[in-house]
């Protein structure tokens, strides 16, 4: 027996095993089990989501010989002939080679006749966006009133140039992408059938790169298996997809990280020397900075068996959100400029270096050479630099425990913790920190701190270091800070500010409502004031 490629073998036979379509499933089981049938079906979504098995499931459904079943049962000849290709009421038309209006004209004609042994005569249209505009014109009498012994199935990937004409005589379900979940989930299921042994990364790998088309991923599956020539590997699928080994990229951060472009380059030449893809490793990264800046917003959103989970959440401590945002653009433009460097290396090099040259500087940083920077004792510690008079050694930055000559003067406190927040030389992430909290208690040594709960992303531990070096730098002295997560009476600055706009917008419509001119045109039109449109100057 000659062997059947993955996707026919396992193309889903009835609804019950049909992946990732559960909303067009349900409403076509409603529908067969109640007796409420169209006579047009349009299936629309990308290649490999299951338009065309659906349509067969469907003819399934209306000529199976138990009666019209949402369970057609698989065995009668009607249903084995359909799954075989062979049931002479099931006409399959492909509009992107019969396009024509002769085409249509053939396809009329036969339907005027009766079934010849099924219940309906069902068409089956693929890509009919393709059909010409005289051809669809033709079609629109058959399609307003067809015999009762004809249904329409229409498939397409791009359901908008089809005309309104047509789209109104169908009912429309548009079948999204596969989840990649369902789609591993699916291939671990299909190879445990197979016996074939088999890695998780492996298939999380194919299932990235199907990119919610299952008929893609059981083809790459199919290719995978004969590469690997046994066992379904991580290292054997990523050498047939030519994917980056994701140790490259986390040597890449933990070396961003460090501010080391020694270390980066290194593992650019590496990557060079393998010859792998700069275009795939520059995507690869933007994939991987968008997961990690996950992981510091809402770390519960990596699935807990995401490949490398813990290795994320580490250099999720070690980058500021601010810098994740710029290191993605960076990735994302180096991807798009890659075309015009003048070569791969270079390209993907230079995206490296000005990863680093573009780096945020520290609160109360100078700038100075990257190869007169100090590293930081351990990856997850960042060192704050300040100005220092007349350092011995050229470019090098001293570190916080700068003397207090160099430091702004003591300033005294009263308790205005609201304004005081906002004086405060920070930004970003930990200047929302600050406005957010309101003052529990303040010694003249340590600060505390209370945060709602609705704002404990903002406790982590690098902005609470920001939040500590700018009071550090206002006071003039060492200054503990301690952040409590629990209720808060709102007396913070982000409320504060809050309630200012909110009292400028009432000037601004008591103004306007007093106005003598506005008041006439409300009187003489009988108009209103739109509330939202109202912007105070």
């Amino acid at each position: 027996m000659s062997y059947q490629v993955l996707a026919r073998k396992w193309r889903p036979r009835n609804f019950s095993t049909l992946v990732g379509q559960e909303h067009v499933v349900r409403a076509l089981t409603h529908a067969l089990d109640q007796q409420r049938l169209h006579h047009a079906y349009l299936f629309t979504g990308t290649r490999g989501v299951g338009k065309t098995t659906l349509a067969r499931i469907l003819a399934k459904a209306l000529n199976c010989e138990t009666g019209i079943t949402s369970t057609p049962c698989g065995v009668c000849s009607a249903c084995t002939e359909i799954d075989s290709g062979r049931f002479v009421d099931l006409i399959e038309i492909d509009a992107a080679t019969n396009t024509g209006i002769d085409n249509m004209r053939e396809l009329q004609d036969n339907a005027v006749y009766a079934p010849t042994r099924g219940r309906f005569k069902v068409f089956v249209i693929d890509e009919v966006h393709m059909l010409s505009k005289q051809a669809f014109n033709s079609m629109l009498k058959t399609f307003e009133e067809p015999p009762e012994h004809i249904k329409f199935i229409l498939a397409t990937t791009d359901p908008q140039k089809i005309p309104v004409t047509v789209l109104s005589r169908c009912l429309q379900f548009n079948l999204k992408q596969m989840p990649r979940e369902a789609i591993y989930t699916h291939l671990g299921y299909i190879l445990k059938e197979e016996k074939t042994a088999s890695e998780p990364a492996a298939l999380r790998l194919i299932a990235q790169a199907a990119q919610g088309s299952m008929r893609d991923a059981l083809s790459l599956l199919d290719q995978a298996i004969a590469y690997a020539g046994g066992k379904v590997s991580e290292a054997s699928v990523r050498a047939m997809l030519g994917t980056i080994d994701q140790d490259y990229l986390f040597r890449l951060l933990d070396g961003l990280s460090q501010q080391d472009i020694k270390a980066m380059l290194a593992v650019a030449d590496e990557m060079e020397s393998r010859s792998l893809s700069f275009d795939g490793a520059l995507q690869d990264l933007a994939t991987l900075l968008h997961q990690i800046a996950l992981a510091q917003s809402a770390p519960e959103a990596l699935g807990p068996d995401l490949p490398e989970r813990e290795r994320i959440l580490a250099l999720a401590q070690q980058f500021d959100a601010e810098e994740l945002q710029l290191y993605y653009q960076i990735a994302l433009h180096g991807r798009r400029d890659l075309p015009l460097a003048p070569d791969e290396y270079a390209g993907f090099s230079m995206g490296l270096m000005r990863m680093l040259a573009f780096r945020p500087a520290e609160v109360g940083a100078v700038a100075v050479p990257l190869a007169a920077k100090k590293k930081p004792e351990s990856a997850g510690a960042r060192s704050v630099t300040v100005a220092a008079p007349a350092p011995a050694s050229p470019g090098i930055a001293r570190a916080a425990s700068t003397p207090a000559a160099a430091r702004v003067s003591t300033q005294a406190f009263d308790g205005n913790w609201p304004t005081l927040a906002n004086q405060l030389k920070v930004s970003g992430v930990a200047k929302q920190l600050a406005q957010q909290s309101e003052l529990r208690s303040f010694d003249g040594e340590s600060v505390e701190l209370g945060l709602a709960f609705s704002a404990k992303h903002l406790a982590d531990r690098i902005y609470q270091d920001k939040l500590r070096v700018a009071l550090q730098e206002h006071f003039g002295k060492p200054v503990a800070l301690k952040i409590v997560i629990g209720e808060i009476s709102g007396n913070t600055a982000a409320v504060k500010a809050q309630s200012e706009r909110q009292a400028r917008q009432g000037k601004a419509l008591d103004s306007i409502h007093g106005d003598a001119f506005v008041r006439d045109l409300m009187d003489t039109f009988d108009a209103t004031i739109v509330s939202d449109s109202v912007k105070p100057t």
